[in-house]
């Protein structure tokens, strides 16, 4: 079966499944979609979605309980490759919206739906700032603490593997992505998305 593919501009759900439950979506706009890349933005002002039925074994939501409603800052471009266990994000800061760095943010691969993709946050990430000389591991204690908690059963051993293949990738100097993502400009006609009617009622795959 040939899935779907999205149209640059389309709104794209990203959810956050939880064993099995849907726990987080907010929607991002599509910039590309093709057999090697799924790019997504995730705009400024973009609302977060956290269903309200639901028993979750590890709590609600972190940025639910802390609060947070929308995306703030300038927004972040996440690039996907078909079957990757993690994300390279690309962030900018400052007036001049400057180059911040790429971050390595580990997830489950993505699935496709009929209204985004669902995946995971694994919490723990690789992040490389734009005048830094190497990466550094964020949220390694939060990630000890997330397991502590229950909220990857089964899967540290996984989760910590794909950290460490990232980072012998950059130790090796190869970049699997395309530096020139750091000059991108999202559309300015782009309205900010909303999530769609329904969004946390569509089956998980």
């Amino acid at each position: 079966m040939v899935e779907r593919r999205f149209a640059s501009g389309d709104v794209v759900v990203r959810r956050e499944i939880l064993r099995g439950e849907v726990w987080f979506g907010c929607p991002t706009i599509c910039v590309e979609d093709s057999p090697d890349l799924l790019a997504l933005y995730l705009p400024p002002g973009a609302e977060f979605g956290f269903p309200t039925d639901g028993e979750f074994p590890c709590g609600r939501h972190p940025w639910e309980t802390a609060g947070h409603r929308a995306w703030s800052g300038h927004g972040k471009l996440m690039l996907h490759r078909p079957g990757e266990a993690h994300s390279v994000d690309v962030f900018w800061t400052g007036p001049q919206r400057d180059f911040a760095g790429w971050y390595f943010n580990l997830q489950d691969p993505l699935r496709r739906t009929p209204v985004g993709v669902d995946t995971l946050d694994h919490e723990l990430d690789l992040w490389w700032g734009a005048d830094d000389d190497r990466y550094v591991w964020k949220d390694v204690e939060m990630f000890a603490q997330r397991l502590v908690e229950g909220r990857y059963p089964g899967m540290a051993d996984a989760i910590r593997g794909e950290g460490d293949r990232i980072a012998a990738l950059l130790d090796a100097g190869q970049r699997w992505w395309d530096p020139a993502w750091a000059r991108w400009q999202p559309d300015p006609a782009w309205p900010t998305p909303r999530l769609p009617a329904g969004w946390a009622a569509v089956p998980t795959r």
